[in-house]
This record gives C-alpha cells, sequence and structure tokens, in this order.
C-alpha cells in the first residue's frame, strides 16, 4: 500500500495483532501511516513505546488508556497525542475501533 492512493478497506486484509485484536494498515507513506485496530471487549494493547510521534482516534467502543503511567476512559471521537518513545497501552472496556496515525510509517508493520 505504500504511496497508492486509494487504499480501500475492503482490499485490506485483517492481520492479528495480539488476542482480540485485528490490525488493518491502510494508506502510508514513508512519512505518515494510517493504521486501523478492531478490539474485542477484554482484549489489550500491551504497555509499548516506540521512535514514532502516534495520534489515536477512537471509532467506536470504550477503551482505558495508559500514557505515561496516567489511566483514563476514552470514547468514540477522543483523540490522544503519543510522542516518540512514550510509553502506552491500552484494555477494551466495550468492542471498539482505533484508527492509529503515525509519524513516520511503522516499517515493522509492513
Amino acid at each position: 500500500m505504500l504511496n497508492e492512493r486509494w487504499v480501500f478497506h475492503e482490499n485490506v486484509t485483517p492481520q492479528p495483532a495480539g488476542e482480540g485484536v485485528e490490525r488493518r494498515v491502510l494508506a502510508y507513506s514513508k512519512d505518515l501511516m494510517c493504521v486501523e485496530n478492531r478490539f474485542a471487549r477484554g482484549a489489550r494493547g500491551a504497555l509499548h513505546h516506540h521512535p514514532h510521534t502516534q495520534i489515536t482516534y477512537v471509532v467506536s467502543g470504550a477503551f482505558e488508556f495508559e500514557i505515561e503511567g496516567e489511566k483514563k476512559i476514552v470514547r468514540a471521537g477522543d483523540t490522544m497525542l503519543k510522542r516518540d518513545s512514550v510509553e502506552h497501552g491500552c484494555v477494551c472496556l466495550e468492542e471498539g475501533v482505533l484508527l492509529d496515525i503515525f509519524n513516520p510509517m511503522r516499517e515493522d508493520f509492513v
């Protein structure tokens, strides 16, 4: 999908990204990447960090997010900014979808 102008959801095969989590890498360039993550209730995004700035938009559901030791409940419409190397993770409280934007792209996802 690198540098593809049009990326249709139906043409992107979801990949497992942990128990109860499916990831779809959508449009991206070397500088920017859009990734959809679908979570089943109770699924976890383990605490981790990476050298990318990340914005997460909650499309649906409810999640308990932890960012640098601070925990908050987020729901549809909420966003979070995670600068490079900041430790973060989540627990899905209600089945939902997160949309992640990364700068630069996550080479480990392709």
